[in-house]
Formats: structure tokens, C-alpha cells, sequence
């Protein structure tokens, strides 16, 4: 198949499978005598692969070293296991920031009367140029 070919298959654009390529990701594919890349279907696999673990918030780098536990003989389910525990404690860390992120931004819209007032009167734009303020919100 062509990296175009491929690239469709799995979802991706073409320059991300050359990226991804690039990052050791995706071993480089051996050469027709023409000089052309041969991928095969474990490439679309591999890039599916990928594509699934971006989407649960791994890194491309975090996506790598899944990728070498795969092949690693030594490597059990519990080192996939401690990878996915991890993610999740980062997961939970990112959802406590938001939500205080929100509520912050909640408590900084009801503060604001809205309507057609100035905006150096905004208590939205004050607590944004004030150094403590936002401070003062857990923020």
C-alpha cells in the first residue's frame, strides 16, 4: 500500500504517518526497487493502535513506550496496567484543575452585571489584571 492508502485506512493524514515515522513510532517500511515505501496492514494496525491511545489522553511518548512493552518479552499486563493507573491519576489531576477552572469563571460571570457597561468597569477583565485575584479563587 502507499502512505496515502495506509493513512486513509487507519483515519490519519499522510504527513502524520510521516511524522509518527519520524518519532520511531512507526518502523520505517522497506523500499520497492523503485525507491517507493511498501506498508503493509500491520501499519494500518499500528496507526489505529495509536490513534486509540491519543484518544485516551496518552502521550506520543507515553504511546512509545506501550508500543515497546508490547514487543518486550520480559514486560506483563501489570506494566500496562501501572501505565493506565498513572494516566489515570493525571486524568483525575486535569478534571480537579478544571473544575476549579470553572468554577472560578462561574463565580467571575455572576460578579459581572453584564449589559452595556464599560469595559474598565468588568470584573472579569479587573480579576484577570489583578495579581492576587484569581489567586484568591485557587487559581
Amino acid at each position: 500500500m502507499t502512505r496515502s492508502e495506509v493513512a486513509g485506512k487507519a483515519g490519519v493524514n499522510p504527513e502524520t504517518l510521516r511524522y509518527y515515522e519520524r518519532k520511531d513510532l512507526i518502523p520505517n517500511p522497506p523500499r520497492s526497487d523503485g525507491g517507493f515505501r511498501l506498508y503493509d496492514d500491520s501499519y494500518v494496525d499500528r496507526l489505529r493502535f495509536i490513534k486509540r491511545a491519543k484518544d485516551l489522553g496518552f502521550t506520543l511518548a507515553e504511546i512509545k513506550g506501550l508500543l515497546e512493552l508490547r514487543v518486550d518479552d520480559d514486560a506483563t499486563c501489570r506494566d500496562v496496567q501501572t501505565q493506565a493507573e498513572e494516566k489515570i491519576h493525571e486524568v483525575d489531576a486535569k478534571i480537579q484543575d478544571l473544575k476549579r477552572i470553572r468554577t472560578a469563571l462561574s463565580n467571575l460571570a455572576d460578579a459581572c452585571a453584564g449589559g452595556g457597561g464599560p469595559t474598565s468597569e468588568c470584573p472579569i477583565l479587573d480579576a484577570m489584571e489583578e495579581e492576587t485575584a484569581l489567586e484568591d479563587m485557587g487559581l
